[in-house]
């Protein structure tokens, strides 16, 4: 089959996988209005919410996909909804008619991300027990909501600044972290994580729209939990600092406010039993599970024989590539896991342990070292297709979703006298794939669950 239409399929899988995921799709087939009544009917849940008892509706958000998500609750609630603001990345927002959008940095938070936390605190702290406050939240919300903490402590008054947060997180991105870690100590360090929103808005009544883009779909590690008690703690963000060796490397004012809160100085962040929780309900309206079915529906109208292998795919990229390659090997010469023509899909998030100066991300990394591993087949990967992407749009810091590869892609990186090793050694996925027409782009989806990696062996 010409490559032109493996590489045609591939796209058509992963968009597949886009569309079931639209928030503004999932919002309007789940939400509806009923004269007073708002109803959400879910798979497995179905809730009703009497607008009547409410003076307000107020939408606050924070998330790559929030402005998407925010345009969907306007057309649900029109003129119901009294004000709003939401915050998302550079280039994700929409134009909205009662919600005000910011835009801000990701994955490293600005002071146009402190600005717009300042302003959804402020409209926290006006909601009383007759306002409605429907939260919009996606993946990218824990950057786009910096609130360096502020706080007493016996007198002492601690207070964090965004250069403190901006260098703790480049060094989480940096040591191979992965988000679970970096969100612990990020939700220990904020105003409005670890469910600290929550506090803020008590005693209004909450319904969050969350969007997974985390393994496990954990409601406190999505946007560092910002409408969830938390189960993580100050010992365990102080652990994240010993594992990586980090504590040479991170500002002393952030090792003195993890002490502190180490000492009980410093409450924690919201745990069970907190009243705030009480007036909460979260909902998860999309998961890298959703995105993964649809992806195997569209596989397998393509006429593949169709193998969904876990969705919770963690570790590091290159490791994760090799295990991969494994699967496709097996598939071409003994036909195990699945028959050719064969697809096999895996969801998850995998991170990069930083050694080089090059430019990419988790995903091209994972294209980059599965490239790699075919160079070492015999038969030099023929008959081997992969791609591997992210679903928001942007892996890493750069305008690609991800990349492809396959035998086709590694004689033109020969042809072009590309090394694999020396671009895997300092980390440069962008620039080598970008040379030889590797690249896999979007633009900016408006969603966010994690990344698929599909693989083709026709």
């Amino acid at each position: 089959m010409p490559e032109q239409i493996i590489r045609d399929h591939l796209r058509q899988i992963f968009s597949a996988a886009l569309q079931r995921i639209d928030p503004y799709r999932m919002l309007l087939d789940h939400v509806r209005l009923d004269g007073d009544r708002l109803l959400v009917e879910m798979e497995n849940e179905h809730h009703e919410i009497d607008l009547s008892a409410f003076q307000r509706i107020l939408i606050l958000g924070a998330g790559k996909a929030s402005a998407r998500m925010g345009r969907a609750i306007e057309d649900i609630l029109g003129g119901r909804v009294s004000s709003g603001c939401i915050v998302t990345k550079y280039g994700h927002a929409e134009p909205l008619e009662r919600i005000e959008v910011l835009e801000a940095g990701h994955p490293v938070p600005d002071e146009n991300g402190v600005r717009a936390a300042r302003k959804i605190a402020d409209l926290a702290d006006q909601a009383g027990a007759d306002t409605l406050v429907l939260t919009l939240i996606s993946g990218g919300g824990s950057a786009l909501l910096p609130s360096p903490l502020e706080i007493k402590a016996d007198g002492e008054r601690i207070a964090l600044t965004l250069a403190d947060k901006q260098q703790a997180t480049r060094e989480l991105l940096a040591c191979g972290a992965d988000i679970g870690e970096i969100n612990c100590l990020r939700k220990h360090l904020s105003g409005l994580k670890g469910g600290r929103l929550l506090q803020r808005l008590f005693p209004a009544r909450s319904c969050n729209f969350i969007l997974s883009d985390v393994v496990g779909d954990h409601l406190d590690t999505i946007a560092s939990g910002i409408t969830a008690h938390d189960r993580s703690t100050f010992a365990q963000a102080a652990a994240v600092i010993d594992k990586y060796g980090l504590d040479a490397r991170v500002l002393p004012k952030i090792m003195h406010v993890l002490r502190l809160g180490l000492a009980g100085r410093i409450p924690d962040t919201v745990k069970p039993g907190d009243p705030a929780l009480d007036l909460a309900r979260n909902i998860l309206i999309g998961t890298n599970h959703a995105a993964m079915l649809a992806a195997c529906e569209t596989a397998a109208s393509l006429g593949y024989n169709v193998a969904p292998l876990t969705c919770m795919l963690t570790g590091e990229a290159r490791e994760a590539a090799k295990f991969i390659s494994g699967i496709a090997q097996d598939v071409r010469r003994r036909e195990m896991l699945v028959k050719r023509p064969a697809c096999v899909i895996l969801g998850g998030e995998t991170v990069v342990t930083l050694f080089g100066e090059g430019k990419g991300g988790r995903n091209q990394e994972m294209a980059l070292a599965f490239l790699a591993q075919m160079d070492l087949d015999e038969e030099r990967g023929q008959g081997i297709h992969f791609l591997s992407a992210s679903t928001d749009g942007s892996d890493g810091p750069t305008d690609a979703a991800g990349a492809f590869a396959s035998t086709d892609i590694l004689e033109r990186a020969k042809n072009a006298g590309l090394s694999l090793a020396d671009s895997l050694r300092n980390n440069d996925s962008y620039h080598f794939f970008e040379r030889i027409d590797g690249l896999f782009k979007t633009g900016p989806t408006m969603t966010n669950v994690c990344d698929l990696h599909i693989l083709l062996v026709p």
